[in-house]
């Protein structure tokens, strides 16, 4: 149901944008989320977007100021634009969906479906 894409090799201080395509769900019914796992370290929540309360959507330290979580509804996608990387950055990166009453601070693996991740490697 969930697609992520975009992934690659880029330099330090390069950009990606990844997708994630959604099928036989309209986008707005959900809160989505991306995650990334890197070798050997645990999974870590980039960014959520909630339409509960109107609409926030939250990035981890890591992330603020250089990633961005967009919804184009029309294209039923999600993307991820990522700025300034660096080698930490490397992983895999997955696009994950929970209904849209649930806010990003009540996210929980039972209610998720999850897409295919999609590699990023950030290296010189």
């Amino acid at each position: 149901q969930l697609q992520a894409s975009g992934g690659g090799l880029v330099r330090p201080g390069g950009s990606l944008r990844l997708s994630c395509e959604v099928h036989k769900f309209v986008l707005n019914d959900y809160t989505i989320a991306w995650f990334r796992q890197a070798p050997g370290k645990e999974r870590e929540r980039v960014s959520c977007d909630t339409l509960v309360g109107g609409g926030s959507t939250f990035y981890a330290e890591s992330a603020k100021g250089r990633f961005t979580l967009s919804r184009d509804n029309a294209k039923h996608t999600v993307y991820l634009q990522m700025n300034s990387l660096t080698p930490e950055d490397t992983a895999v990166y997955y696009c994950a969906a929970i209904p849209r009453y649930y806010h990003c601070s009540e996210w929980s693996d039972d209610r998720a479906a999850w897409g295919r991740g999609t590699l990023v490697t950030v290296s010189s």
